[in-house]
């Protein structure tokens, strides 16, 4: 049985400053060091460590609260059970012991009466550590013969398009980025979303780096770049094209990597040569003169470093739109020099062993349900999702009630009073309010953890640095004993935290050579054993099939494709949907709000406050010819539903687009619904990824 984390601390000597690294959703993955007043074990500072090369010393204003949230007077401690209700709220306290035994009876008799694959498990990034985010609980639902989840809903379409030009998620080392001479953050909110990436950023720029922001929206980040460009939500692989046309017509190109290291060059000069910059202009609704400057701006640039976000494969076309972007870096050969290149994430360089962490071999195969259509899932399993009805829900590291797209079709679902439905979680979140069991689990303080990035090159361990509070356990322990509880006796279900973190750093890959529990442990973080500045192709080596940069992707015509780099527009916008437009005339894009980290940090209330409440964002054009005005209560609608925020009237976004935070909890909300009351379950061109930012709506003020 895996050892308490007060255990653990105990035999290995508490410190008074514990290293451990940041859980959440975020490239930095900070290194963190935790102040304890070793008398009361009791936490008293978070800091970043000033040794770390992306974290030094500071960390984000979420996670400099995260003692608020971790000592916050709502944090679950015990087991609660639900006695009212579902979705009320009302709950009773339970025993641990018997929560678990409850549980894996509950679970037997689903998996004897429907069989194993009526269980889905539902889990995302809440923490994106290699055991609490991924290890046992996998074991447990590979052994039980439970569905397996395909967990698509944030960067997934992203990943397709770059393995089908470069070959992995493997990018640009922001610690080259001093070096880079031109900056172009493509849909990216780098100070909200990647904020330890902006320091490069300003040394490239103290250099004479010009930095760009191509974005629908004036962002915190745009606003402090050389210049914005506000392109029409969607449409930046039109952009991208655009460039190349340019990089093509007027010879900007390094003609020597180009025929050594790529594949297809003649047929993207053709491709590109439809897109003229008066085609793009009419597509993105930048002007045609400031698609050449920028074409040649990039071209002549020697280590042009392009930052991709996930914002913009958040539309149909979103896979190819990364993929095609993708392809600039190689026409120019910025890949041969320290700053160039692209990065949309670094995760690709780890090595990790993660089929000796989540053992996929420890249970038959299982069918697999799309996290994305998780509201087809509960509602209608006849469409598409296969196998019988979903029985049992088991929800960790996410909060599907608010983050799950057409999120009224998934409260329908939560609502279905013979599913069974359990949650483990820090607070009683919109999921938790939905749940039948609710079990406490631990946070970043209180369980051991080892950590990838995929914002840089370094690997983190995470000690525990206090005692669980409460009742509470690591998602790993939890997973222990319902395995134990259901009578799945299997040696790799017993395997404590340590030992599965040796599993997994005891890979083959040449990258972690030395990265040991042992050398993390005395250290808190290592780069992985790769050159600095990294940089991963200026040779070429690309790993694909072909090993070069792919423009043309054998891959993609076998998968019915378009081989080429290509412009697949919005399925919903005014250009491409305009009998639906002209009922719903705005794209919404739906970003969560500085404050907070996906749904994460919203309960805490000094950022609550300072985000306020929802907002949104409206043109003047827009919020003019339908009477907003600043500061109006408005309504935020379409067919899939509707959701109420607070007006802001600002030209800082273009015209025919509204911007609203995307997951608030509808718990804290004053109407009880978010931005994804609006969203659809429609999946992305490459990668069944979600279709968030394809969404026309309406707004209106609230009478």
């Amino acid at each position: 049985m895996q050892p308490s984390a007060a255990q653990g601390l105990s035999s290995i000597g508490m410190p008074s400053i514990v290293r451990g690294a940041c859980p959440h959703d975020c490239p930095d993955t900070c290194a963190t060091l935790v102040s304890v007043d070793t008398d009361s074990g009791r936490a008293t500072r978070i800091q970043g460590d000033p040794a770390h090369p992306v974290t030094s010393g500071f960390l984000c204003a979420k996670v400099n609260r995260y003692l608020e949230r971790t000592y916050h007077p709502d944090r679950l401690t015990v087991p609660l059970r639900r006695i009212g209700a579902k979705g009320s709220g009302q709950f009773a306290p339970g025993a641990g012991d018997g929560a678990i035994t409850d549980i894996a009876a509950r679970l037997a008799t689903i998996a004897a009466t429907h069989g194993a694959e009526a269980i889905l498990p539902y889990s995302y990034a809440g923490t994106m550590g290699m055991l609490q985010g991924g290890s046992m609980d996998r074991r447990f639902f590979h052994r039980l013969g439970a569905s397996r989840l395909a967990r698509t809903i944030c960067a997934e379409a992203g990943r397709v398009g770059m393995a089908m030009t470069v070959g992995a998620n493997i990018g640009t080392d922001p610690e080259g980025v001093p070096e880079s001479d031109l900056i172009l953050l493509w849909g990216t909110n780098t100070l909200t979303a990647n904020p330890h990436l902006w320091p490069f950023i300003l040394e490239a720029r103290a250099k004479g780096a010009r930095v760009l922001c191509i974005d629908p929206i004036r962002t915190r980040t745009a606003e402090q770049c050389d210049e914005w460009l506000p392109i029409r939500p969607g449409t930046d692989a039109a952009l991208a094209l655009g460039i190349m046309h340019v990089l093509f017509a007027d010879d900007l190109l390094d003609h020597d990597y180009v025929t050594r290291y790529t594949l297809g060059a003649d047929a993207l000069r053709a491709r590109t040569a439809e897109w003229t910059p008066e085609r793009v202009a009419d597509v993105t609704g930048l002007e045609a003169s400031r698609v050449v400057a920028l074409g040649r701006e990039y071209g002549r640039a020697r280590a042009a470093f392009v930052r991709v976000n996930y914002g913009l494969q958040r539309h149909a076309g979103g896979g190819m739109a990364v993929r095609t972007i993708a392809c600039l870096p190689a026409l120019t050969g910025h890949w041969r020099r320290a700053g160039g290149g692209v990065q949309m994430s670094t995760s690709g360089a780890f090595g990790f062993d993660r089929a000796a962490l989540e053992r996929p071999d420890l249970g038959p195969a299982a069918r697999t349900i799309n996290m994305t259509r998780l509201g087809d899932a509960l509602t209608r399993p006849d469409a598409g999702v296969g196998g019988p009805p979903v029985q049992a829900l088991v929800v960790y590291n996410s909060n599907p009630a608010a983050i799950a797209p057409e999120r009224g079709t998934v409260v329908q679902g939560l609502a279905r009073e013979e599913l069974f439905t359990v949650v483990l979680e820090h607070f009683m979140t919109d999921s938790a309010r939905w749940a039948d069991w609710v079990l406490p689990a631990t946070t970043q303080l209180e369980h051991w953890d080892v950590h990838l990035a995929y914002g840089h090159y370094n690997v983190s361990l995470n000690t525990p640095a206090i005692a669980p509070i409460g009742d509470s356990l690591p998602n790993t322990e939890i997973f222990r004993r319902l395995a134990a509880a259901m009578g799945l006796d299997h040696p790799a279900l017993r395997d404590d935290d340590i030992t599965m973190i040796r599993q997994t750093l005891a890979s083959n890959a040449a990258q972690l050579e030395g990265i040991t529990f042992e050398a993390l442990r005395e250290r808190g973080w290592m780069r992985l054993a790769l050159p600095r500045p990294y940089m991963p192709y200026a040779e070429g080596r690309f790993p694909t099939p072909s090993g070069k940069c792919e423009f043309v992707s054998a891959r993609l015509a076998a998968m019915g494709m378009d081989p080429l780099p290509t412009y697949i527009p919005p399925v919903e916008s005014p250009a491409t949907a305009p009998e639906l437009a002209a009922r719903w005339p705005l794209q919404l894009i739906s970003s969560p709000a500085h404050q907070f980290l996906n749904t994460t940090f919203v309960n805490v209330g000094s950022l609550r406050r300072a985000a306020r409440e929802p907002e949104c964002i409206v043109h003047p054009l827009d919020a003019a010819s339908r009477g907003i005005d600043e500061g109006a209560m408005v309504e935020i609608a379409n067919d899939r539903g509707a959701f109420r925020a607070r007006a802001r009237v600002s030209d800082g976004i273009r015209p025919g687009v509204v911007w609203a935070p995307s997951i608030w909890w509808t718990s804290l909300a004053s109407d009880g619904r978010n931005a994804n009351d609006t969203t659809s379950q429609r999946l992305t061109d490459l990668g069944e990824a979600p279709t968030f930012y394809d969404n026309l709506v309406d707004v209106s003020v609230v009478v």
